[in-house]
């Protein structure tokens, strides 16, 4: 199993499937992950498997790392499409998030006017009222929201709380009033739960490809009315063995579906 821990501050940029040419800004440790979900397709890997041992970078540290790395890209003539706060787990936990945004609006506007602001998060800091201010002032609020099913929620993304509340979190999710873009990752796969002894093991399907799934995630969609949906599937190795990408018929049924529904939706296969 292959994972990926990525430098921090600042790393890449790289090309995003979805947003273009993305400098990525992350607020973890460089040594390890800190997320509050632990989800059994990330590509960094599980939290209990690299715990960091470094603290999270100060918001000065971000500031004049974003600002150096600008300035070199801009001597080389390439300057980013986005910014995008991602890296080794959730980085609206930072907390000093709301004001790093507000270092890197700055910065954006002095250095590159003409790159966008995003945030990928999985929603579920929305309940820190600075947060949720910050999240209002980026260009691309990205919030995941993989199912509305409880048991799913709890298999496949693991939250770390135990107050976690998914209908809360759509609750949360409609206060924006279309100022977000909702991110799924769609997948199937028969996944292990236990050892029921030497050699034998038990294991249990996944699969929020099929109608029992995304019809009620469609409903959440229409409560939130968010100005896109983003779908999307495994593209990297997963910690968790026997997971499958969901097809492009499957992705595509899926997308047609969330058009039909009034909103723009775009897929990455």
């Amino acid at each position: 199993m292959s994972t990926i821990i990525y430098p921090s501050p600042i790393f890449g940029p790289v090309h995003s499937r979805r947003l273009g040419l993305s400098l990525g800004i992350n607020l973890m440790p460089a040594d390890g992950k800190l997320c509050t979900f632990d989800c059994i397709y990330c590509e960094c890997g599980f939290n209990g498997q690299h715990r960091p041992t470094l603290p999270r970078p100060t918001r000065e540290e971000v500031a004049s790392a974003l600002k150096e790395k600008l300035l070199a890209m801009k001597a080389e003539g390439q300057m980013p499409d986005v910014l995008t706060f991602a890296g080794n787990g959730e980085p609206c936990a930072h907390p000093k998030f709301p004001e790093i945004i507000d270092d890197t609006i700055q910065l954006r506007d002095q250095y590159c006017p003409n790159a966008k602001v995003s945030v990928l998060s999985n929603a579920t800091m929305l309940h820190r009222p600075k947060v949720f201010e910050a999240l209002m002032r980026v260009d691309n609020n990205i919030q995941k929201l993989d199912t509305v099913d409880p048991w799913f929620i709890n298999e496949v993304d693991i939250p770390q709380s135990s107050h976690y509340d998914v209908q809360q979190i759509v609750s949360q999710l409609e206060q924006f009033y279309g100022n977000v873009i909702i991110q799924t990752m769609f997948l199937k796969g028969d996944i292990p739960t236990n050892t029921l002894g030497i050699g034998a093991k038990q294991t249990k399907h996944i699969d929020n490809t099929t109608d029992y799934y995304v019809i009620p995630w469609l409903e959440a969609l229409s409560r939130i009315m968010p100005r896109q949906v983003m779908i999307y599937t495994i593209d990297r190795e997963t910690p968790t063995q026997g997971l499958q990408k969901a097809t492009h018929e499957e992705l595509d049924r899926i997308r047609d579906m969330v058009v039909r529904a009034g909103l723009d939706c775009t897929v990455s296969y």
